[in-house]
């Protein structure tokens, strides 16, 4: 069986060197480069052939998430995986990941095996996220639901391309369900506020 290709991506010298040995410890897993910055991983994305990117988001040179967006965008790269691993489990940055094409979102406090298993998931092409990334969409959505469309979450990274390849997780923000017998016209103005068709 031939391993999945793993390239690090973390400005933290002791944490890629943690994730390494962690990695490396699972006989269908190997690492095959590791990157300080997002610029450098975008490189080793193609240099290595990697399966997957472990993806830190607080990096120089070139943020994860912007790094992300170039690796999706690539059409020569349309094989590589990126799963965020992150301090940081906050809304804002789970969708700005998933809009820049991220195929998983999990914070470093998952556990060793967790963490091994997401690996996985995604490089045989699932989708994945973190028990704290869910109920973040959860409660998104529910809102969007009670109050209509919710504005998109702010963060001090760009905005994803146009051209970035498609996310396995459609924005919430971009659906607003009805139900199938409730034409807008029968809605009560008494519980409804939104003029919006």
């Amino acid at each position: 069986m031939t391993a999945i290709r793993v390239v690090l991506a973390d400005d933290q010298d002791i944490v890629r060197g943690g994730l390494r040995l962690m990695v490396d410890s699972a006989p269908d897993l190997t690492v095959v480069g590791e990157a300080a910055t997002g610029a450098q991983a975008v490189r080793l994305a193609r240099q290595a052939r990697a399966d997957v990117v472990l993806m830190d988001i607080r990096m120089p040179e070139l943020d994860g998430l912007a790094a992300t967006r170039r690796i999706t965008a690539d059409e020569g790269l349309a094989g590589v995986k990126v799963l965020i691993l992150t301090t940081f489990e906050v809304d804002e940055y789970v969708f700005e990941a998933l809009r820049a094409g991220a195929s998983g979102f999990l914070g470093k406090g998952a556990r060793p095996e967790v963490l091994l298993d997401a690996i996985r998931t995604v490089a045989r092409g699932d989708a994945l996220l973190s028990p704290a990334a869910t109920r973040g969409l959860i409660a998104r959505y529910l809102a969007i639901d009670d109050h209509g469309p919710a504005p998109p979450p702010t963060s001090s990274t760009s905005s994803p391309t146009a051209n970035a390849r498609w996310s396995p997780w459609s924005p919430p923000a971009c659906r607003t369900p009805r139900s199938p017998t409730t034409s807008p016209s029968a809605l009560s103005p008494s519980k409804h506020t939104s003029t919006t068709p």
